[in-house]
C-alpha cells in the first residue's frame, strides 16, 4: 500500500477514547475518513465507506461490532479489531484477526497497523 492510501474506519463507543485514536491516527500520517459509534451507524458506513483498514472496537455498550466486522469483512476490508479483554474476547470466526489491547499506545497502534496494512499488501 503507498503511503498516500492510509484511509482508516473507526468504530468506538467511548468519545474520549475516539478522540484519543484520531489524534494518534493523525500523527501517524492516517486520516480518518468514517466514525461511527453505534453499531446501526457503523453497519451504514461499513458498507459505503472505502477505507484501507478498519479499526473496531468489539464491544459498543455491550453490543458487539461483528454484524459491521462482517459487511468490511465482505468487502475485503483488513480489521484491527479493539477490546479490553484480547483475542479471548473475540468468537472463534475472528480469532486469526489483529488484536489490540486496550488502553493501547500510539505505538500499539503503529505497529498493528503496519503489521495489518503489510499483510496485506
Amino acid at each position: 500500500m503507498s503511503s498516500a492510501a492510509r484511509r482508516v474506519f473507526v468504530v468506538e463507543d467511548e468519545a474520549l477514547v475516539l478522540i484519543n485514536l484520531e489524534d494518534m491516527l493523525d500523527d501517524l500520517g492516517w486520516t480518518v475518513i468514517g466514525q461511527a459509534m453505534g453499531l446501526g451507524e457503523a453497519e451504514r458506513l461499513a458498507a459505503n465507506v472505502e477505507p484501507d483498514v478498519a479499526i473496531l472496537d468489539v464491544n459498543l455498550g455491550g453490543t458487539p461490532v461483528f454484524p459491521a466486522a462482517r459487511i468490511l469483512a465482505e468487502r475485503g476490508v483488513p480489521i484491527l479489531f479493539a477490546t479490553g479483554y484480547g483475542r479471548d474476547g473475540l468468537p472463534p470466526e475472528w480469532q486469526d484477526r489483529p488484536v489490540i489491547l486496550k488502553p493501547y499506545t500510539q505505538g500499539e497502534v503503529a505497529a498493528a497497523l503496519a503489521n495489518l496494512v503489510g499483510s496485506v499488501s
